[in-house]
């Protein structure tokens, strides 16, 4: 099974990927608990690329690309070795950031992105949780963590305000694969309540 978090910056996916996996390992269960961008060597030397530097250091479509190779990658590496022997995969990110960030929230690119996905990916996760709280806590929350993997929360409220729009539009669209999941409360909190949508 693949499952994926998402989220907007700061709503605490990566610490609920990280739950999730302890919880199903817990659970008796195979887990291998990867992240995007990255999540293979390669991915990862990529990863570098989009999430340091100035905001706009890179095109929306450049992005889009650079995020396409990175997930071709994990795919190929991590991913699907991971689930052809039989392991849960559980990824702090995937496609979705792509057709949120990019498609929606950075540019108008949602078709590029969707054909870009279809061509080089062809792969949806079994379940994705969107964890959804506000735009100003998810930045608070990004911009006190520190460090140089700061991009997109150079961006400010405006974007994050956007991408949050995103992620719930995303949930209406797919409502078969994706559960929005109240991120409010603390990490016990919604770890309970994506456990309970699993």
């Amino acid at each position: 099974m693949l499952i994926s978090l998402e989220g907007i910056d700061g709503c605490g996916k990566s610490t609920q990927a990280r739950l999730l996996a302890d919880a199903l390992r817990a659970q008796g269960r195979d887990v291998v608990l990867t992240r995007e961008p990255g999540g293979s060597p390669g991915a990862e030397e990529i990863r570098r690329l989009l999430v340091e530097g100035a905001g706009e250091r890179w095109s929306p479509e450049t992005e889009c690309l650079l995020f396409t190779a990175a997930r071709r990658d994990h795919l190929e590496r991590t991913i699907r070795p991971a689930l052809m022997a039989g392991r849960v995969v559980v990824t702090d990110r995937f496609a979705d950031s792509t057709r949120v960030y990019q498609g929606a929230a950075r540019g108008d690119l949602r078709d590029m992105v969707d054909r870009l996905h279809a061509l080089m990916i062809g792969v949806e996760p079994d379940r994705t949780f969107v964890i959804d709280i506000d735009p100003a806590t998810g930045l608070a929350r990004g911009n006190a963590r520190g460090g140089a993997e700061d991009r997109f929360e150079s961006l400010g409220l405006s974007f994050q305000q956007r991408l949050a729009t995103g992620f719930r539009a995303l949930a209406a669209e797919y409502p078969d694969r994706v559960r929005l999941i109240d991120g409010s409360g603390s990490a016990d909190d919604v770890s309970a309540r994506i456990l309970a949508a699993l």
